[in-house]
């Protein structure tokens, strides 16, 4: 949105950038994602041949249509209507043969809570994730995951029993333990930051956390390029580091003025 925009006088200033890319060993992109308004997500499919990009595609869908119809009026409440919504159209599209993961967040008005505080006119991030596709935000230049995965390696780096550094090589980095479309669980899990000025939050699929490490990942976000031009850098990084699964980035900026 500009500066101009209606919305610029209810909701901060934002830039963003988005883009996906296949990879550089997969025949489909199976990823899909979503910017609308103060919605965004990015979703990342499985389950075969082109099932794993229906299961993606109706996620997003489902998301974008619930936002729409409640005028981007939503909390954690009715995201988590939304994606009942989704998974039971992917088990009925696909017969419960496909999922996929899924994360982002919505800009939604802060919420009390009964500490007494003032907020009126302050914002938050309402952060949401299933599997192990993830939300970050980069915040006075340090990088802070938003996100836990579900998955057995994150499990296993929980337990201590293996580090965060052997994930990216561990035969078990692509089993997942949540998704919506396939499975017992698919309820996302949630957590809310505070929008201030000069923050950037990033959703990614794991086809850019696979390659690249946090620390990577961080320095790329400093380095002073705008939204769209840092969107097209993570993803170039990501297929120089091997370009194993598809990649899908949305970055946004949160403007000082």
């Amino acid at each position: 949105m500009s500066a101009n925009s209606p919305e610029s006088t209810a909701v901060p200033y934002v830039d963003y950038g988005y883009g996906s890319h296949v990879g550089l060993r997969r025949e489909l992109n199976e990823d899909s994602f979503v910017v609308s308004g103060r919605l965004f997500v990015v979703a990342d499919g499985m389950g075969g041949h082109e099932a794993g990009e229906v299961a993606s595609s109706l996620a997003v869908q489902a998301l974008a249509e619930g936002w729409e119809s409640h005028a981007g009026q939503v909390g954690q409440q009715e995201i988590q209507r939304f994606l009942d919504d989704a998974d039971a159209r992917i088990r009925q599209a696909t017969d419960s043969k496909a999922g996929t993961t899924l994360s982002g967040a919505v800009v939604v008005e802060a919420e009390d809570k009964d500490t007494g505080e003032d907020t009126n006119g302050q914002w938050q991030w309402l952060v949401f994730n299933i599997g192990d596709s993830r939300t970050y935000l980069l915040n006075d230049g340090a990088l802070i995951r938003l996100t836990r995965d579900h998955s057995q390696v994150q499990e296993l780096v929980d337990s201590g029993m293996i580090t965060a550094e052997e994930v990216h090589s561990h035969p078990q980095r692509n089993v997942i333990t949540r998704a919506l479309g396939a499975g017992d669980v698919w309820g996302a899990d949630f957590t809310r930051a505070t929008v201030a000025a000069g923050q950037r939050l990033l959703v990614c699929s794991d086809g850019l956390t696979g390659e690249l490490t946090d620390e990577q990942i961080g320095q790329i976000l400093n380095a002073g390029r705008n939204a769209q031009e840092t969107v097209d850098w993570l993803i170039h990084q990501s297929l120089r580091h091997g370009g194993r699964d598809n990649v899908t980035v949305i970055l946004v900026d949160v403007g000082t003025d």
